[in-house]
């Protein structure tokens, strides 16, 4: 019988996020579940309970972040894992996309888990005990994806903050994991769940030509299971020495391997270079 562990998950109303909520009740956790509003969340689970507690939080107001924390804490007698999920799709080349928008990515997607990670560090640390898994996408190690820009950004930097983030927990027996998902067959490319340039250039052809083919090709074609990637992520939190980086999908570990070559052929090819520029 594996142990009861308290659990906290952000963007939890859909998508993986949801279906993990679901299989961890359905295992005997406790879980704490954000979103925007809680209301979506009692629809798809139900009330509060004893094992369950939905909560409506703004990610980016780290006042509403601590609180849910607190509260969960409180409510539960403890964390043991937390699942930084939140987080939605940008749309639109780098030149078209305004202030605004991008930063309204980075605000959600980093600085959201930033909020979550700064509030419960201390809980962890003074337990000398936790797992935090930030949830980054195959866009933030490929890059090389037109008119994702801003988004592969704001997940290159979870990508960042992660590895930073492992480096300093480590001596507080804290575990990181950083999760690398491929398409999954979720409601992510959804018209309710992206985000589109206000203000789109219609020079950028192939660029929108992409983006409607992500819609409406891709959309519900997607080859990963999230069903099997939660329970993944279920199993991840039950090892004693969980991974740093934690790669699903077949797409994403090609594209990771691709992206290995890429590096290595650089560098080989202006070993020179690079060396040269030391006193």
């Amino acid at each position: 019988m594996k142990p009861r562990k308290t659990w906290l998950i952000t963007g939890a109303s859909q998508g993986l996020g949801l279906i993990l909520v679901k299989k961890l009740l359905d295992a005997g956790h406790n879980v704490a579940a954000t979103t925007r509003s809680k209301a979506t969340l009692e629809n798809e689970i139900g009330m509060a309970s004893k094992q369950f507690l939905p909560l409506t939080v703004d990610l980016v107001d780290e006042a509403s972040v601590s609180k849910a924390v607190d509260e969960t804490i409180a409510y539960f007698d403890g964390l043991d894992v937390v699942i930084n999920n939140a987080g939605f799709g940008q749309i639109g080349t780098l030149e078209e996309l305004s202030d605004e928008e991008a930063r309204r990515s980075f605000d959600v997607n980093v600085f959201g888990m930033l909020n979550i990670i700064r509030s419960v560090m201390p809980y962890f640390r003074v337990n000398r005990k936790g797992h935090i898994m930030n949830i980054s996408s195959m866009a933030g190690i490929q890059g090389e994806i037109p008119g994702w820009g801003v988004y592969c950004a704001s997940k290159f930097a979870v990508a960042g903050l992660t590895e930073a983030l492992a480096a300093e927990v480590s001596e507080f027996g804290v575990n990181v994991t950083l999760v690398y998902p491929g398409h999954m067959r979720t409601n992510f490319l959804s018209q309710n769940s992206i985000m589109s340039p206000k203000h789109p250039i219609q020079e950028y052809a192939s660029v929108r030509q992409g983006e409607s083919m992500a819609k409406k090709e891709m959309n519900g074609q997607q080859i990963g299971d999230p069903e099997k990637a939660a329970a993944l992520l279920i199993r991840m939190s039950e090892l004693k020495e969980p991974p740093l980086h934690l790669f699903m999908g077949e797409d994403v570990y090609q594209a990771a391997n691709k992206k290995i070559e890429t590096l290595s052929t650089h560098l080989l090819e202006w070993k020179d270079e690079s060396l040269s520029i030391g006193f």
